[in-house]
């Protein structure tokens, strides 16, 4: 089909120009003209394969030119980590890169293999190509505005705008090409391009952080990537062929528990989730790409994809161990943090232990929330990274902390959070009603360790929502003043985020019979039906009636005569119900603050235990699988 190169090409043509042009206004132009292509390519690939009735379709079998361009790509990619690690003095990360390279090279050359499709549209990739093309796109026309106020506010970095655009669009290229991919070998180069795209866009700033941080996510996908690596030469050994559908069918141990270590890696699952956290020192565009539309969810993607062969082995206990601690230990983690993009990203990390658990699992049931628990993710927490960031900029702290009562200061940006949050965890929210069928799942299945992760997790989840939501909603003035530095353009991508989130619950029995469904089908030949279609519509109309309630107190709250008066607090109130003078005569300051429970909770005193345990829980789990299989 010649418009999937078209639709690679584009975002790489985009990522070619935008550099060049210095002109800040025009670049925002072009910027918009690449977003919008992308989409409009996407829909149109969309609608072609709907066209042909929405069957798998595979695609190009001669491609030994390109496979010489991938060789030269992956030959680039590695110089240039080598050059950046000599710089930085960060050589390990040198043995990683060469190793792996070097031993895609041998197997490629060293197995020739039989002609096969290299590429592969079905209703998983549709999927995947819809939420890269439009949260994607979204997220680098919010970035025009948003990287505007970013350089304004912090003039001690230097602006490099044009070549961050270029790997916002370069990622959006590489995402296209691993979701379409069959063949594992391309699917390989491109993971490797995200992962080289992710280092370069963590140390955007080029500080002493940002430098450290991007080689700790470049280390890590590296192990996976060098995963990834021994899985094809095993798999182009043993099976004579790298396609990942023969892998899947024919069940090959090591191919696949190695693809499944790759998939923990990008996923940044336990014990590699200290990757994602430290990506937040980079602006929040790229933040948001990656927890959304690219990066993890690429780690997702192929997890799920290996989901038929992981149903029932050992290495399918092992992803649906290390993901179900992931979700409890991250949501955990998260209570203590009050940096506002701190709690996305041990979300994020939670969010998506959930899903490795189900892809785990292997069972249509446990897919199904996955897909949906993927499509609620990408577009909740797209919406929230972009809405805190446009408060980072417009109080110059994304500290929840300082957003008390921002509802009063910056009202359009605190309904956008608060659609988000609520997509997150409230009820009847797409999010909720994923957990509540991977819940059924994992008692069906009789995991009840993953019932009791899953429980637990669940309400810690609830507990960090709930305080970060109360605190946007307090009625309360304060003399900090706010003003909203959001461009028009952050809002048009929010406002669509917020858009997509309310009409995904309310379509929400469309989604899972003609989206969701579909994929089930695809991966496991059969699909029988999770819920009916009684209880989606019953969701369906108890979302109506959810919002029925907050959209009138936000009418009756608008209109509504507001006046604020001074309260007794112990001293002379100075008139904003937060300074008063105590019985001294002194000045004091009266601040509400939530619960953090750091001694219990935090970074310091659960993250290394957790690491250490899940390392543990991966090495043996590995060795048994490898040594069984040997």
């Amino acid at each position: 089909m010649g418009i999937l190169p078209i639709l690679i090409g584009w975002p790489l043509l985009i990522a070619a120009i935008v550099p060049l042009i210095k002109q800040e206004r025009i670049r925002g132009y072009v910027v918009y003209a690449g977003a919008g292509g992308v989409m409009v390519l996407a829909a149109a690939l969309l609608g072609m394969w709907l066209t042909n009735g929405a069957q798998a379709m595979a695609f190009y079998q001669e491609t030994e030119w390109v496979n010489y361009l991938m060789i030269a790509g992956e030959l680039f990619l590695t110089g240039l980590i080598v050059y950046l690690s000599i710089k930085y003095r960060k050589y390990p990360v040198i043995l990683l890169s060469v190793g792996q390279t070097a031993l895609g090279i041998w197997t490629e050359f060293r197995f020739p293999m039989q002609p096969a499709c290299h590429m592969q549209i079905d209703s998983l990739s549709m999927l995947m190509c819809m939420i890269a093309a439009f949260i994607g796109g979204l997220i680098c026309i919010y970035a025009v505005g948003y990287m505007k106020a970013y350089h304004q506010h912090h003039k001690e970095f230097q602006d490099r705008s044009g070549f961050f655009f270029s790997m916002l669009f370069l990622f959006l290229a590489a995402m296209f090409g691993l979701v379409l991919s069959e063949n594992l070998i391309w699917m390989y180069f491109f993971w490797e391009v995200t992962s080289v795209i992710s280092f370069l866009l963590i140390g955007y700033t080029r500080t002493e952080e940002a430098v450290n941080n991007s080689f700790r996510a470049l280390w890590m996908n590296l192990v996976g990537g060098f995963g990834f690596a021994i899985a094809i030469a095993v798999a182009a050994a043993t099976l004579g062929t790298v396609q990942l559908e023969a892998v899947v069918q024919t069940g090959a141990v090591i191919p696949v528990a190695l693809l499944a270590l790759a998939g923990l890696t990008k996923s940044a699952q336990l014990p590699f989730s200290s990757w994602l956290l430290g990506a937040m020192v980079a602006p929040t565009p790229s933040s948001a790409l990656l927890h959304s539309a690219t990066m993890v969810k690429a780690g997702v993607f192929l997890l799920i994809r290996l989901s038929p062969a992981l149903a029932g082995t050992m290495t399918g206990q092992m992803v649906s161990l290390i993901g179900g601690f992931t979700f409890i230990a991250a949501s955990m983690m998260a209570i203590a943090q009050n940096d506002g993009k701190k709690v996305l990203a041990f979300s994020t990390v939670s969010n998506l232990g959930l899903i490795v658990a189900c892809a785990g699992i292997g069972a249509e049931e446990t897919i199904w929330a996955a897909v949906l628990l993927m499509i609620f993710h990408s577009v909740s927490k797209s919406m929230l990274f972009q809405a805190v960031g446009s408060v980072e900029n417009s109080l110059g702290s994304r500290d929840i902390e300082n957003m008390h009562g921002l509802i009063l200061r910056l009202p359009k940006l605190t309904y956008i959070m608060g659609i988000g949050i609520a997509g997150m965890y409230l009820a009847p929210f797409g999010m909720l009603i994923s957990k509540w069928v991977a819940l059924k799942a994992f008692v069906d299945a009789g995991n009840f360790l993953l019932v009791i992760f899953l429980a637990f997790g669940s309400a810690t989840t609830m507990f960090y929502w709930t305080k970060w939501l109360t605190k946007l909603v307090s009625m309360h003035r304060t003399k900090e003043e706010a003003r909203d530095v959001t461009h028009r353009d952050q809002y048009f991508s929010m406002f669509i985020h917020a858009g997509c989130v309310l009409l995904l619950c309310l379509l929400f029995p469309w989604l899972a019979t003609t989206v969701v469904n579909p994929i089930i089908l695809e991966l496991f030949g059969a699909s029988h039906e999770v819920l009916s279609m009684s209880i989606l519509t019953t969701m369906a109309i108890m979302l109506v009636s959810v919002l029925f309630v907050p959209a009138t107190m936000f009418l009756v709250t608008r209109w509504a005569h507001k006046e604020y008066v001074p309260i007794y607090m112990g001293g002379a109130n100075e008139g904003d119900n937060t300074y008063f003078v105590n019985s001294y005569g002194e000045p004091e300051h009266l601040y509400l603050t939530n619960w953090y429970l750091r001694f219990e909770f935090g970074m310091r005193r659960l993250m290394r235990p957790s690491v250490i345990l899940s390392s543990g829980i991966l090495i043996v789990m590995l060795c048994l699988i490898i040594g069984g299989a040997v």
